[in-house]
């Protein structure tokens, strides 16, 4: 079977220069996130491509991240096998146990829980993610939590390590249209 794409998000930035555009394609093995980012940040132009792996339960299985920041190539291979982790052949132990990956400069990792936060059976995700805060080269552990408030299309969000809380909007495809003060975007869904 071929990859079929399911949506296609596309974003701006909202505290800096930047767009994105990111596919959900269902696959043989599962999911997979191919997308697109571009930003100027404080270490200057960045133009990053990005691919997300994801088992039939929306279980991070890999990541691969590529491309250019302020003219320094910049590659990762992220892979998770039982419950742990590696960035380019390094264990990552502080993450040992976490689901999903959390890249830093994208709303499109937090499809995974929120696919997840789809289910009927649940108003409450408790993730813990293997958070890449670009540009550092580790994985840390950021404990997330994803709430449905009653609002179709509404999540509460919260990450313990940051404290950082905010209202998410989410489009029935999983993927975030509003992230407050740093992303808003549209879905284009496939026919």
């Amino acid at each position: 079977m071929t990859s079929q794409i399911i949506a296609t998000a596309r974003w701006r930035t909202l505290d800096r220069e930047g767009q994105e555009t990111c596919r959900l394609s269902r696959s043989a093995d599962g999911w997979m996130l191919v997308g697109h980012a571009q930003f100027r940040d404080d270490l200057g132009p960045a133009s990053l491509n990005y691919v997300v792996r994801c088992s039939e339960t929306w279980i991070t299985q890999s990541a691969d991240l590529a491309g250019d920041h302020d003219g320094r190539e910049v590659k990762a291979h992220i892979v998770h096998e039982n419950g742990q982790w590696w960035l380019d052949d390094k264990p990552q132990p502080d993450v040992s146990g976490a689901s999903d990956i959390d890249l830093s400069f994208t709303p499109a990792t937090n499809l995974m829980p929120l696919r997840r936060l789809l289910d009927p059976e649940h108003t409450t995700t408790e993730v813990k993610a293997a958070w890449l805060r670009y540009p550092c080269a580790r994985l840390v552990k950021l404990d997330q939590t994803y709430r449905r408030n009653g609002v179709a299309g509404v999540v509460q969000y919260h990450a313990e390590q940051t404290d950082y809380s905010t209202t998410l909007s989410v489009d029935p495809s999983g993927f975030v249209t509003l992230y407050p003060d740093l992303w808003e975007g549209e879905v284009i869904h496939e026919s």
